[in-house]
């Protein structure tokens, strides 16, 4: 009887624990969560052999979180961004045509960045200051890791403003660059990438 007992208790308790675990797991002592507002943009930047261009999405739309931890004296950022390709405005139909078609947007129609660490944890003040950090972007169904530089600041209404910057290359992702009028028309390979986040901080 007392066998049967301890087997029941044991039957009861595995399954509870393994609802309980993962998330004591997820919640890391002194990680702090900022959600995404929807007023975030991206802007890539590029040239052609002629003049220059800026690509933009101007709103988000979305509300992800990115989650800032710190473990072993390593500062993780984990969370993501998923932006729409068809959502890029190069406020010339052409380009933004282009840069669509370039970027494969009927058969990968989002642009994913992931965010994995930063150099050091945020001081979050009024003060802009200077960091770095290791995003993933995928663009066309393929993945590059790579170093950014961050300026990071919070105002009054204690909204943070993350600014981001890194170039890139469209070769880095196997893409062409497009070329018009017979390749008279030649958009270079380098792209600057911009991004500013505007989050607040959630217990």
């Amino acid at each position: 009887m007392r066998y049967k007992n301890i087997l029941w208790i044991y039957l009861l308790f595995v399954p509870l624990t393994s609802f309980v675990l993962p998330a004591q797991l997820n919640r890391q002592p002194g990680a702090k969560r900022w959600v995404i507002n929807e007023n975030s943009s991206l802007c890539v930047n590029g040239t052609t052999n002629i003049n220059k261009f800026a690509c933009e999405i101007l709103a988000y739309g979305k509300t992800d979180t990115l989650t800032v931890s710190k473990s072993n004296k390593e500062i993780g950022l984990s969370g993501s961004m998923g932006l729409d390709v068809k959502n890029f405005d190069c406020h010339n139909s052409i380009m933004t045509h282009d840069l669509r078609k370039t970027l494969k947007e009927p058969q990968y129609p989002m642009l994913h960045i992931r965010f994995l660490s930063l150099s050091k944890m945020p001081e979050l003040s009024s003060r802009p200051e200077l960091i770095t950090g290791m995003v993933e972007i995928e663009i066309a169904g393929v993945s590059k890791r790579f170093e950014v530089n961050y300026q990071i600041t919070r105002d009054d209404q204690k909204l943070i403003h993350l600014l981001g910057a890194r170039d890139i290359n469209f070769s880095d992702f196997n893409l062409i660059p497009p070329r018009k009028l017979g390749g008279m028309i030649r958009t270079n390979d380098k792209l600057s990438v911009d991004f500013r986040l505007n989050m607040k901080t959630i217990d």
